[in-house]
């Protein structure tokens, strides 16, 4: 009986140990199942996160180009829409400044010589004539003068001697004046009236009307006689001889008709 006793604890014994060491493999598996499983749903849920942190990124760097380039059109638009008024402004500026610097030095736009070219060189037509001036008659009345335009006589009185120039087809008494005065780079200065259609000279050699008394100026005579009209409107001819000379007196003591020129 003993023995048999023993053999069934024994039996007993391996029993529960088999059906211990069954049961642990079998939670050992579950549990291997298990972690595999909740393994790759969070890899999913990671993956699926990272696509629409992907998507938003892409939508914003999209919509931040969208804006740079509708910025670049606007500001190309608003350039292309000043940079005609900049241009037109500058110009307009550039124009004043030239027309201010001439004014200073006496040398404003006259009427444009006719028969000219797009070069400026002279048509046919040419044809020459005597031009002088002088101021003489300040001499015999240098007691008159400003004493700031003393330096400004020369000894003789002539300013321009006597030089045979050319003119051409149209040309003026005024037009050959300017020229030749730029050319010798004496001063000279004068007043445009449209009203007369005449170019009035107020001043050569930086001597003007009144320096020399409240009847004193320019006045101009060709071939001897003082015309009663404007330099600007005494059209030139072949061989005629033009002078300009300062009057004191308002022509009388230059044979000028008691008139100066208009």
């Amino acid at each position: 009986m003993k023995g048999w006793s023993k053999a069934l604890a024994c039996l007993a014994v391996i029993f529960l140990l088999a059906a211990a060491f069954f049961g642990g493999n079998q939670g050992t598996a579950a549990q291997g199942d298990a972690v595999p499983q909740i393994t790759q749903e969070t890899v999913q849920e990671e993956e699926a996160a990272t696509q629409e942190e992907t998507k938003t990124e892409k939508t914003k760097t999209e919509e931040t180009k969208t804006e740079e380039t509708k910025t670049e059109e606007t500001e190309g638009l608003t350039a292309a829409e000043t940079e005609p008024k900049a241009q037109e402004e500058a110009a307009k500026a550039q124009e004043m400044e030239l027309a201010e610097a001439e004014k200073q030095d006496g040398h404003q736009d006259a009427p444009a010589s006719p028969k000219k070219d797009a070069e400026g060189a002279a048509d046919d037509g040419a044809g020459t004539c005597t031009l002088s001036v002088r101021c003489d008659s300040i001499l015999d009345h240098w007691d008159w003068l400003d004493a700031k335009k003393a330096d400004l006589v020369p000894e003789d009185g002539v300013l321009f001697a006597a030089t045979e120039v050319t003119f051409y087809e149209g040309e003026s008494v005024f037009h050959v004046l300017q020229r030749e005065m730029k050319r010798a780079g004496i001063h000279m200065e004068y007043e445009d009236t449209p009203l007369y259609q005449s170019a009035y000279i107020e001043g050569i050699g930086n001597l003007y009307e009144f320096d020399c008394g409240e009847l004193s100026g320019w006045m101009y005579c060709v071939n001897g006689s003082f015309p009663n009209y404007g330099c600007s409107r005494y059209l030139l001819q072949e061989g005629d001889v033009v002078e300009w000379i300062y009057t004191c007196e308002l022509g009388e003591d230059i044979g000028g008709s008691n008139r100066l020129e208009e």
